[in-house]
């Protein structure tokens, strides 16, 4: 089991490679939670994530031998950039596996840092399958995302990094796929057990919370969220006793939380994350005073990466206002007379709404011939605005049905 040691030594590797990233205080988040919320902006780092520590860890102590035999890898996109970019600057071959679904600038980010890449599969776990046999086909060496004592403890030098920009750091919040990166954190705060680590999973993709109480690996039951940086089939062995040893609990949060999250911290961080590295910051939205705790001590939200397609990024804003309950999508039944439009954009203009998309349909199995559905896209002030303006409209008679 890796600990203190094992990281601080990472850390001397890692030296002129990995970026110190910065901590950023967060007034909202502050005043939410009752105590300083930091954000360790790892979305900063080399290739848009913290993945190039624990690549570079792992990469830097292959043999000469292994690395003339280059390397493998399977992820989704953020391990994938740091092992290709660790790959360029050891001067390895590296060919990574990703899954056919994968996003396109991290794509053609891995590609660009002189990876090739094969598409296979529709997640990492399967991606995973085909980089194993790859591996056992040409002798390359794979380099686990997670399940490998150096891997994880590179992400671990996070931690160190932590207690030096906030050394009363009471609580660390980690998002947590297949386990490295709070694996890392919690060998590496070893010798601090006064501060908490919390791990957070997407509910649709949450593998940990069965495992540690089964008391073993156990595969999620579901893979399906817009946080595919953390959608990980199955926890590693090694980062999941090492979880499992210093009992660190892991939280669930919903695709609405993640939206709102990352919402938060574009508008009010002006930071650019992708969702899985926004997770830390929906678990404090979501449950503020039970992540934070009552002691009043600074927590450290870890943003674990920011390499986010940009149409994702329009889809899930969209969804985080519609959450947040400042964009509503109205689907009014109304009479296809002359003027029903206007009438209708009348008392939603009276409420303050603003439209900012309108369309019709004149034929459905809900319309009677003389019906028009009109659907409308309106940007609004928060929830109490939405509950108005939607009471306005059937006040005054109007049909409203599922957007």
């Amino acid at each position: 089991m890796i600990g203190p040691a094992d990281v601080r030594a990472a850390a001397a590797l890692l030296e002129g490679v990995a970026e110190r990233t910065p901590v950023q205080r967060s007034r909202a988040l502050s005043e939410l939670a009752g105590a300083d919320v930091w954000l360790k902006c790892e979305n900063l780092q080399r290739a848009g994530s913290f993945k190039i520590r624990g690549a570079y860890t792992r990469m830097a102590r292959l043999t000469a031998d292994e690395q003339a035999r280059g390397v493998v890898a399977a992820s989704a996109g953020n391990h994938a950039q740091g092992v290709a970019l660790a790959a360029r600057l050891l001067g390895i071959d590296a060919v990574i596996f990703m899954p056919v679904d994968a996003a396109l600038p991290k794509l053609a980010a891995t590609r660009g840092y002189g990876a090739r890449v094969e598409l296979a599969g529709t997640s990492v776990d399967e991606a995973l399958v085909h980089a194993r046999e790859h591996a056992a086909r040409t002798g390359s060496v794979l380099i686990h995302p997670f399940d490998h004592p150096d891997v994880d403890a590179g992400q671990g030098t996070v931690a160190l990094e932590v207690l030096e920009q906030v050394p009363d750091v009471g609580t660390v919040v980690v998002p947590v796929g297949g386990g490295g990166l709070a694996a890392g954190i919690a060998a590496a705060l070893d010798e601090r057990p006064d501060v908490r680590v919390i791990g957070v999973q997407a509910a649709r993709a949450a593998a940990y919370p069965v495992s540690l109480a089964a008391g073993r690996p156990v595969p999620a039951t579901e893979l399906r969220t817009m946080a595919d940086g953390i959608a990980v089939g199955t926890p590693g062995d090694v980062p999941f006793e090492v979880l499992a040893s210093h009992q660190v609990p892991v939280r669930t949060v919903s695709e609405e939380d993640l939206s709102r999250a990352l919402l938060l911290v574009a508008e009010r961080a002006k930071l650019v994350v992708e969702p899985s590295g926004a997770a830390a910051v929906a678990a404090l939205m979501a449950d503020p005073r039970g992540v934070a705790g009552d002691d009043g001590r600074p927590v450290v939200c870890v943003l674990s990466g920011g390499n986010i397609d940009p149409l994702v990024l329009l889809r899930v804003v969209r969804h985080g206002l519609a959450s947040a309950g400042r964009y509503l999508h109205l689907h009014v039944v109304v009479e296809d007379t002359p003027g029903a439009l206007a009438d209708l954009l009348h008392e939603v203009a009276a409420t303050g709404g603003n439209v900012m998309h309108v369309s019709h349909l004149r034929t459905g199995g809900d319309l009677a011939f003389s019906d028009v559905a009109i659907d409308l896209q309106i940007e609004t002030k928060g929830a109490e605005h939405c509950a108005t303006v939607l009471a306005t409209l059937r006040a005054a008679g109007y049909r409203i049905g599922d957007a």
